[in-house]
C-alpha cells in the first residue's frame, strides 16, 4: 500500500511511517519505507497482508515533525493528532467488486407507466385504476395518486431507447413490472409474469433484446421486503394458517394481524426465516431472483426495493443473509450481474459487515442529501424522504464534511460503485429543489464528476418539475420539442459524454482542493491523468496551487482562469462550474 505525504510544510514530514492493520481482530504494525520522492510528495510503501476477507488499516506517522504528541494517524477521514477509532480506517475486501459495465456506466431510471405509450392493444383498465390522459397533470400525494394510470408500457420504452442511448446512459433501470393493484407496482400480486398492462412477458423480452442490441444493460426492480396483500402467497397464507405460505409472513394473529411495511396493511412483510420462502424468492436458478436473469427475459441485474429493511423485523435481522443469498444466486445464473440496493441512510454496515451481498447502494445519504443541502434554493420548503424538517441550505464546509465522513466509512471501491442520484421517483424533482436551471446543472456537474455511478430519473434531463415522489412521476413530454435539445438536455448529454471519455472520472482517486462559502473543488486523478473540478452555487473566486494543477485546459464549463505565480486563479460568475485538464 502507498501513502503520499506532501513535502511542504517541512514540519509535516514524519521521521518514520508505519501501517497499522487488524488481523483476526488484533492490531499489527509494518514499517513503511520510502518508495520515491518527487517534486511535491514523498511516497511511502508498506505491505498489507490480507488474511481476513475484510481488512482495515490506517497509517501511523511518527517523529518530531508528526505533530503534537509525537505521532499522527492518517485514515480515510483525514489526518489526526489525537487517537482515533477504527471506524474510519481504510478497508480492503476480497469480495468481488461490481461488474465493469456498471462501474463505468450511467443509469437511466424509467417508471414504465409514465415513460411512453406504444399504442399496442392492452387490457381494459382494472377497477382500481384511474385512467389519465398523457398530458393531464399528475396529482401530488393523495388518495388517487397511486392509482393514476397513464398507460405507458414496455414497448413504449423500447420505441424510445434512442433517447436513452443519445443521452449517454448505458444501463436501463425499470421500476417494477409485475402485476399489482397500483401504478407503482411495489405491491406485487405475483412474481411469475409481467403485468399485461405493460405488455406481458413478450414485451419485456422484446425490450431487453432491443436494449442489448443498442448496447444497454437492463436491471429490474424486486421487493424482497414485502409483497402486496393481493399476492398469491399472501392470499394462500390468509386462507390457511397451516399452509406453507403462512410461514412466509409475520402473523401476530392469523389472519388479520401481521407485520407490514411502515404499517401499511396492503404491503405485508416477508419472513425470511422461512427456508421455503428463500427457495422460492431468492435461492437458486429457479427462484424469482434467478429465473428473470435467464431465459427470454435475460435481465442483467436487480435493484432491490427497501433493501435496508429486508429481513429485519423485531428481534430478527437476516438482512445480510438475504443479500448474500441474492448475490450467490446472481453469481451462479449471471456472473456479471449487478445487484443494487435501495438505501436511505448510512449504508456502511450493510456493505462492510454485510460484504458479499449488495454490490452497490442508491447513495441517498452520502450523496443526494448533501448535494441538496448545498444547492437547495434558499427559500426551499422541500423535505427529504421522511425527515421531518425542510432541507436547509448549509455551509460548504458542513456539506463537504458529511460527504467525506460517509465516504470514509466504506471501502474505496464501494464509493466507485455506489449509485449517485439527484432525485428519483421517490423524491421531489431536482429542478424543483434547486430552483433554477443553473443550479440544476451545477448539481449535474457534481453527479458526473464525484466518485460513483451517476443515475438520472427519466425527465430530469429535461428539467421537469415535481413537488414530491408521486408528483415527480411525470409523463415524458415527447411532444414538447423545445425541451429536447434545449440547454438542460444538451448539458446532460455533454456531461455524461465527458464522464464516458475520461477514465479519471470513472476510476480516479479523489483529492479535495478547496472549499469556500459558495464553491467546492477537487481532483480526480489516475496515474495517467489529473482533472480538477470546480463547482459553484453562486459567483465564486478561488486559487488552486499551480504545483498541483499545472497548465490547464477546459474540458467542460465556463470560468475565467489566470495563472499568477504559484497559483491558478479561477472565477465562476454564478451557479455552475468547470472541469479542467491539468498538465
Amino acid at each position: 500500500m502507498f501513502l503520499r505525504v506532501p513535502r511542504r510544510p517541512r514540519a509535516a514530514v514524519p521521521t518514520s511511517v508505519h501501517l497499522r492493520q487488524l488481523t483476526d481482530g488484533e492490531p499489527r504494525f509494518t514499517q513503511a519505507s520510502v518508495h520515491h520522492v518527487d517534486a511535491h510528495d514523498t511516497w511511502y510503501v508498506a505491505t498489507l497482508r490480507v488474511h481476513n476477507r475484510l481488512t482495515r488499516y490506517r497509517w501511523l506517522l511518527a517523529g518530531e515533525g508528526a505533530g503534537h504528541g509525537g505521532y499522527r494517524w492518517a485514515n480515510a477521514a483525514g489526518v489526526f493528532s489525537h487517537d482515533v477509532t477504527d471506524a474510519a480506517d481504510h478497508i480492503v475486501t476480497t469480495y468481488p467488486a461490481a461488474p465493469d459495465w456498471a462501474v463505468d456506466g450511467a443509469v437511466y431510471q424509467v417508471f414504465p407507466d409514465r415513460f411512453a405509450r406504444s399504442g399496442r392493444p392492452r387490457p381494459t383498465a382494472p377497477s382500481w385504476a384511474v385512467p389519465m390522459g398523457w398530458d393531464e397533470p399528475v396529482e401530488p400525494s393523495g388518495p388517487r395518486s397511486p392509482f393514476q394510470l397513464y398507460g405507458g408500457d414496455l414497448d413504449g420504452v423500447r420505441e424510445h431507447l434512442d433517447h436513452i442511448v443519445e443521452l449517454g446512459a448505458t444501463v436501463l433501470y425499470l421500476t417494477p413490472f409485475f402485476p399489482a393493484t397500483s401504478t407503482h407496482r411495489y405491491d406485487a400480486s405475483t412474481f411469475d409474469v409481467v403485468d399485461p398492462l405493460l405488455g406481458g412477458d413478450a414485451a419485456l423480452a422484446r425490450l431487453v433484446a432491443a436494449a442489448h442490441d443498442a448496447g444497454l444493460r437492463v436491471i429490474g426492480d424486486l421487493t424482497t421486503n414485502h409483497t402486496g396483500h393481493r399476492h398469491e402467497w399472501f392470499r394462500a397464507a390468509q386462507a390457511d394458517a397451516g399452509a406453507v405460505e403462512a410461514g412466509f409472513y409475520h402473523f401476530d394473529r392469523h389472519p388479520d394481524r401481521y407485520g407490514s411495511w411502515l404499517g401499511v396493511p396492503s404491503l405485508p412483510t416477508l419472513n425470511h426465516a422461512s427456508a421455503q420462502l428463500r427457495r422460492r424468492l431468492l435461492d437458486g436458478p429457479d427462484s424469482v431472483v434467478g429465473r428473470w436473469l435467464s431465459g427470454e427475459a435475460g435481465l442483467d441485474g436487480w435493484r432491490i426495493d427497501v433493501a435496508h429493511m429486508t429481513g429485519r423485523h423485531g428481534g430478527d435481522d437476516l438482512n445480510h443473509e438475504v443479500a448474500r443469498t441474492v448475490r450467490a444466486t446472481m453469481t451462479a445464473v449471471r456472473p456479471d450481474g449487478f445487484l443494487l440496493a435501495e438505501h436511505f441512510h448510512d449504508s456502511s454496515v450493510d456493505v462492510t459487515v454485510g460484504a458479499g451481498g449488495w454490490h452497490s447502494v442508491m447513495n441517498y445519504a452520502a450523496f443526494t442529501r448533501p448535494v441538496w443541502e448545498w444547492l437547495a434554493a434558499p427559500d426551499s420548503a422541500y423535505g427529504f424522504l421522511g425527515v421531518p424538517v425542510p432541507v436547509p441550505r448549509k455551509p460548504t464546509a458542513d456539506v463537504v464534511a458529511a460527504m467525506r465522513q460517509f465516504a470514509a466509512a466504506v471501502p474505496w471501491h464501494q464509493s466507485l460503485q455506489n449509485v449517485n442520484l439527484l432525485g428519483s421517483h421517490d423524491t421531489p424533482r431536482p429542478r424543483s429543489v434547486f430552483g433554477s436551471a443553473e443550479a440544476l446543472l451545477a448539481a449535474a456537474l457534481v453527479l458526473v464528476t464525484y466518485p460513483g455511478i451517476p443515475m438520472v430519473f427519466a425527465g430530469d434531463e429535461l428539467g421537469l418539475t415535481g413537488d414530491d415522489g408521486e408528483h415527480s412521476r411525470t409523463p415524458m413530454p415527447w411532444d414538447d420539442r423545445e425541451r429536447f435539445g434545449g440547454h438542460i438536455h444538451r448539458s446532460y448529454r455533454e456531461l455524461l459524454a465527458l464522464r464516458r471519455s475520461q477514465p479519471a472520472l470513472r476510476r480516479g482517486g479523489l483529492r479535495w482542493l478547496s472549499t469556500g462559502p459558495d464553491h467546492m473543488a477537487w481532483l480526480r486523478e489516475t496515474t495517467d491523468e489529473r482533472l480538477a473540478v470546480v463547482v459553484a452555487r453562486a459567483a465564486a473566486s478561488l486559487s488552486l496551487p499551480a504545483t498541483l494543477v499545472g497548465r490547464t485546459s477546459t474540458l467542460w464549463g465556463e470560468a475565467d482562469i489566470t495563472t499568477t505565480g504559484d497559483h491558478v486563479d479561477v472565477h465562476v460568475s454564478g451557479a455552475g462550474g468547470v472541469v479542467l485538464r491539468c498538465g
